[in-house]
């Protein structure tokens, strides 16, 4: 794949290029990886059960959302903000996460932030109103974030084999978390909206401990300037994919967090109950969707299609399912079936725009990373809070219009500034994917 990264130069003058169909050595590298990947240390083990427990905690209070509303006598917009503490912390720290962990090191910012994630999410448990878990799940949004930005790299540096292997371990770990949140947050939430909470504090207090006496060495982290992640914005091409990555991240969000309550509405209206259960159900339907694609589906469409066509075509697929959730925001059948084909999508898009990233500067890869990341879990964090009030102003489709209106701004900025991250578009092998995952930061 044609780089702008100096690793590369090499390869590129001494004229070898990548195509649709990988060399015979790739494919056996990438073959052999699958295997590798679950031939690990515990240390690797152990950071990849934290990494899954991580990943639930964005999914976990969806199912939930309805019962907080109806037991804390919360507004839909009010049990959303759930969500929009969490992402406006974590795209704030994000932002310095290179740094901090240039400071204290790979190991001690893993530990911190797994420690900050157990104790907010029990205090979350025992709050006695909204605005308490509003506050409290900011503080687990911190923590998340100073876990989530250096876990690949502990991973990469503790496994043994291929790096690849270890990158795939990783990827199966994000997606087992993102579609095991909302099951973990229906089967808890159906005893009470509490007990999500306190189950996550003990699941990440079993990371910590396991992370403590397991993982002993990390990659020593190179020195980064407190500053450098907003530096990194004024480069074109990483803020050309910022800006596609704020609004395609509204979008998600608004999915994601919107969902449940025109999924309880259409339920009722057919006389049916749909509680934590069952939302939690859907949306492990719509995790698993993402998770497969993500590992699976992506890599094949990037080597044919390139990484920008990609990204290009699943905007615009996105689009299109999200105009249809607001045409059939009251039928079951037809939000359950959009939700998960939404996930296949996402799962896709994550991949191809996060490696199109790493792959459109000569940035160094961990500031790329918290720079991509922190304006992206911002588009995040806006989504819930305007999503709430615009259906209760407006009926119950207009937040999906206003996600394919994102999407729409997002591909016309992408559009616009595609000359910055042309580079990115050729097909490329397995083989170059496993370079330049490795490097970059998938949360």
């Amino acid at each position: 794949m044609t780089s702008l990264h100096p690793e590369k130069v090499s390869e590129k003058t001494s004229g070898t290029q990548s195509t649709s169909t990988p060399p015979p050595q790739a494919s056996s590298a990438a073959a052999g990886s699958f295997t590798e990947a679950f031939r690990q240390p515990r240390a690797v083990w152990a950071i990849a059960f934290a990494v899954t427990v991580s990943f639930m905690g964005i999914g976990l209070v969806d199912p939930i959302l309805p019962a907080i509303s109806n037991e804390l006598g919360a507004s839909e917009t009010q049990a959303m903000l759930l969500f929009t503490s969490y992402l406006f912390i974590t795209a704030m720290a994000m932002f310095f996460t290179s740094w901090f962990a240039s400071k204290v090191g790979v190991r001690r910012t893993l530990l911190i932030g797994l420690a900050l994630v157990v104790v907010f999410a029990a205090l979350a448990s025992t709050a006695g109103s909204v605005d308490q878990i509003i506050g409290l799940r900011a503080g687990w949004g911190l923590g998340n974030a100073l876990f989530i930005s250096t876990a690949l790299a502990a991973i990469v540096g503790a496994a043994t084999g291929p790096s690849s292997g270890a990158i795939i371990l990783y990827e199966a770990a994000l997606g087992v978390g993102m579609a095991a949140g909302p099951l973990l947050g229906g089967l808890l939430g159906s005893v009470s909206w509490r007990t999500p909470f306190a189950g996550t504090a003990v699941l990440m207090g079993i990371g910590f401990i396991a992370i403590t006496v397991l993982l002993r060495k990390t990659p020593p982290a190179q020195p980064v300037s407190v500053g450098a992640a907003f530096a990194a914005l004024s480069h074109p091409a990483l803020r050309t994919l910022a800006i596609t990555a704020v609004f395609y991240n509204f979008a998600l969000f608004t999915l994601l967090a919107y969902s449940p309550f025109p999924l309880e509405a259409a339920a009722a209206s057919a006389g049916h109950e749909f509680g934590a259960l069952q939302i939690g159900g859907v949306f492990f339907g719509w995790g698993l969707g993402l998770a497969i694609t993500s590992v699976f589906v992506a890599p094949v469409l990037t080597r044919r299609l390139g990484l920008l066509a990609t990204v290009i075509t699943t905007l615009g697929l996105l689009t299109g399912v999200m105009v249809l959730m607001g045409l059939l925001h009251g039928s079951v059948v037809g939000l359950v079936t959009l939700i998960i084909v939404g996930g296949l999508l996402l799962g896709i898009m994550n991949t191809a725009l996060t490696e199109t990233v790493m792959e459109a500067t000569d940035l160094p890869r961990a500031v790329a990373s918290s720079a991509y990341s922190g304006v992206r879990f911002l588009g995040g964090a806006i989504a819930p809070a305007v999503a709430g009030p615009l259906a209760a102003a407006f009926g119950p489709s207009v937040p999906y219009e206003v996600a394919a209106g994102a999407l729409i701004l997002g591909l016309g900025a992408l559009l616009l500034g595609r000359k910055h991250v042309i580079a990115t578009a050729a097909p490329h092998s397995v083989q170059d994917e496993g370079e330049d995952v490795i490097l970059g930061d998938e949360s």
